[in-house]
């Protein structure tokens, strides 16, 4: 500093200005651009908890896998086409042996098969229609999970701001206290206030000075919660910015959470669908061709080829068909009645909501009427303070009343958005 002001003496006076101006935008600079990139909001935490989830990359891979099970379904509806070889010997010692009529004595065959299932097609649409339905199952499972995951992210992003939100208050009035605590040393040495009251109010000083840092420590830790359920690994503390909600708002169609109910019930068309299918009467077709031979009479000329067809009806199974048919009604008749129950769930679950956050409202109203009365004996207790016209206990408890106000004025603001969040999270 004093090379500083020696080189501003050899300098005129606008150059001197203008220099200064110059090394504190040089110093200040770029502590102002740290402080500005260290602003994160909401967005930024739940982007990142998307993209680390390895609950989510699962159900996309599992909806990539089937879309590999129904292309495994078409090809296992085409002509199937195999090779296949077979040999035997059956050695007679001393008249000992396999009776040669029945076994040969040997055989060699090496054959090329192809076989065709001519009533397929039905069967393969119902499986192509099950994958569907499966694939259909995961990506509402994704979905959910999507919510579920923005909505515990947001509830923890909430604590983390209510935590900076409590560290700035008690920060304020931490100076506060220690402003009026150097005034009030002044005061008790010129015996306008007793010992006793500045003591006093020292211990009001130390126990807030000791409530900003357990304020502070709990910031980190929600942070740090914060940050561990996003997949983040930076431990760098930043600035929150204010979350932002959508207004609970009352959607007319809440089908969301009842689209799993109607997935299930498609399910169990399908598996009808399949039993019925499998009382079909099933037809195929084969043919082959290839070497075989038992070499007991002209092996070289046993070089051919033969067709053939399968044929097969269902006719009695012991009623196996309508046991199926009950077992698939009970399930149907336990997912109605789960979604019935649910429907009713979702509506008291939306209108106990919108009565709390209005009673929230209401509430807010009161407390920050409170809080302007709380401050405003503060103000006038302060001006008394300075000419010892106030006792130091009547100024703590205007200070503390004061604190009381701010602090359930918080909560109420922080338990406004999370009934917020959950009023969003079950509005789908």
């Amino acid at each position: 500093m004093k090379d500083l002001f020696a080189t501003g003496k050899m300098l005129n006076g606008t150059i001197f200005k203008e220099f200064l101006i110059i090394c504190c935008v040089t110093l200040f600079l770029p502590t102002a651009i740290k402080a500005q990139n260290a602003t994160r909001n909401i967005d930024y935490f739940l982007q990142r908890a998307v993209r680390y989830s390895p609950i989510l990359k699962d159900y996309k891979n599992q909806k990539q896998a089937f879309k590999i099970d129904s292309l495994l379904a078409l090809a296992a509806a085409k002509p199937q086409v195999s090779a296949s070889s077979a040999g035997m010997y059956a050695p007679i010692i001393k008249g000992y042996g396999y009776d040669e009529t029945l076994s040969n004595g040997q055989v060699l065959e090496a054959l090329l098969n192809i076989n065709y299932d001519l009533l397929n097609k039905k069967k393969i649409s119902n499986q192509l229609q099950g994958i569907k339905l499966q694939s259909d199952s995961v990506n509402y499972a994704g979905e959910l999970s999507t919510f579920d995951l923005n909505k515990s992210i947001t509830d923890q992003y909430i604590a983390v701001y209510a935590s900076q939100q409590d560290v700035s208050f008690n920060k304020d009035v931490f100076s506060l206290l220690k402003k009026e605590e150097t005034l009030l040393k002044e005061l008790t040495r010129s015996n306008i206030y007793k010992q006793s009251e500045y003591l006093t109010f020292l211990v009001t000083l130390k126990q807030q000075q000791l409530t900003l840092k357990q304020s502070e420590l709990q910031y980190q830790s929600d942070y740090a919660t914060l940050n561990y359920l996003s997949g983040i690994t930076d431990t760098t503390e930043v600035t929150l910015a204010e979350p932002t909600l959508k207004n609970p708002v009352l959607l007319t169609d809440n089908s969301f959470f009842t689209k799993r109910f109607d997935i299930d019930s498609l399910k169990y068309l399908n598996q009808t669908q399949a039993i019925d299918l499998n009382y079909k009467p099933k037809l195929g077709v084969y043919a082959n061709s290839g070497y075989n031979s038992s070499f007991i009479l002209q092996p070289y000329k046993n070089f051919g080829a033969s067709v053939g067809f399968t044929f097969s009806i269902p006719i009695y199974d012991g009623h196996q068909k309508k046991m199926q048919y009950d077992k698939l009604g009970l399930s149907s008749l336990t997912a109605s009645t789960y979604k019935d129950f649910f429907i009713r769930q979702q509506k008291q679950q939306l209108y106990i909501l919108s009565k709390q956050i209005s009673n929230t409202d209401q509430l807010s109203a009161q407390i920050n009427e409170q809080i302007r009365f709380a401050k405003g004996l503060i103000e006038v207790n302060s001006k008394l303070l300075h000419t010892g016209d106030v006792k130091v206990a009547d100024y703590i408890i205007a200070i503390n009343n004061y604190m009381a106000a701010q602090n359930l004025l918080r909560q109420t603001n922080i338990n406004r958005l999370k009934l917020i969040n959950q009023f969003n999270y079950w509005n789908k």
